[in-house]
């Protein structure tokens, strides 16, 4: 076997090994899109009506609150970038760390400050690398979020949004996470969380053609937004977690199965040069062969003379 030939071959059981590798990949990823899309149409009506409930306490009362209440003079914003853990799922972390940096540069033109919360370890060895400073950042469960995880996250956020700005607090919340559309679309979306925005949400209710009924607080509306503040906070993140979940296995089956099919071309083009180098050395074999036989020939003819 020539040495042209011996390259091919290897190059051949090397890319088929990975083609292997994506082929699994991707229907681990097509398996695990199922879970993750239920846990999100299960998590989406909790964190709906929550946004409902905590508007009617905030349009049924006079209340000021962190929640509800825009500051006179935003100063200060905290953006929390959800993005992966793992790799292989193209542009999914990237396309979520650019929606960040368009929001961060839209605040700052605002003149605010921006105090970054980072889900994910793409995220956080994209903040590393450029030596930028980060608030406090989470890993380890990106592709299986659980409530438990959105409560470690929701934590130092719902602390910064209740002190005041002179000590650290924060007027603004902003979250930027992958939207899971479909299996073929996630779309990288910033969403404010605090203050909530109680005319978007009045708007949707009119949409709908629904009413609000009456309510009465007790103790009071202030001790009823308290309450449903972390909680809030604390689903909507979720439901976040669990989006770019669902997104990033959807991005990475996308991403495996170019990869499969990208190696399977690959394949065929070096069979087809495996054979012609093969060809190449059989028609080098048969060429040698007759012009042996037929110098053998000329001598055998020359000595019978």
């Amino acid at each position: 076997m020539g040495a042209q030939l011996r390259v091919y071959k290897r190059r051949i059981r090397s890319v088929t090994a990975t083609k292997k590798i994506t082929k699994a990949m991707e229907m681990i990823a097509a398996s695990r899109i199922v879970k993750a899309q239920r846990q999100v149409a299960a998590s989406t009506p909790y964190a709906t009506e929550l946004t409902r409930a905590v508007t009617a306490v905030a349009t049924g009362s006079n209340t000021k609150h962190p929640l509800t209440t825009e500051a006179d003079a935003p100063a200060r914003a905290a953006v929390l970038l959800v993005t992966s853990d793992r790799g292989l799922a193209g542009g999914y972390s990237s396309n979520a760390i650019k929606a960040a940096e368009g929001l961060i540069e839209r605040l700052r033109g605002e003149g605010k400050e921006v105090d970054s919360y980072i889900v994910g370890r793409k995220g956080v060895a994209y903040y590393s690398f450029r030596e930028r400073k980060v608030a406090d950042s989470w890993t380890g469960f990106t592709d299986s979020p659980t409530y438990a995880d959105a409560k470690k996250v929701a934590a130092p956020l719902i602390e910064a949004v209740s002190k005041e700005t002179a000590d650290g607090g924060v007027d603004e919340l902003h979250i930027v996470y992958t939207e899971f559309v479909s299996m073929m679309t996630q779309n990288a979306v910033d969403q404010r969380m605090l203050p909530l925005s109680l005319s978007e949400t009045s708007e949707a209710d009119a949409a709908k053609g629904e009413i609000r009924p009456l309510f009465e607080f007790e103790p009071s509306a202030e001790d009823v937004l308290d309450a449903l503040l972390p909680r809030y906070v604390e689903s909507r993140i979720y439901n976040a977690l669990l989006q770019a979940a669902a997104s990033e296995h959807a991005a990475r089956r996308r991403a495996m199965k170019s990869a499969t099919d990208n190696a399977g071309e690959l394949i065929k083009s070096l069979s087809r040069l495996a054979n012609a180098a093969r060809q190449a050395e059989i028609t080098q074999e048969i060429s040698e062969i007759v012009g042996g036989a037929s110098a053998l020939a000329d001598a055998t003819a020359g000595s019978d003379k």
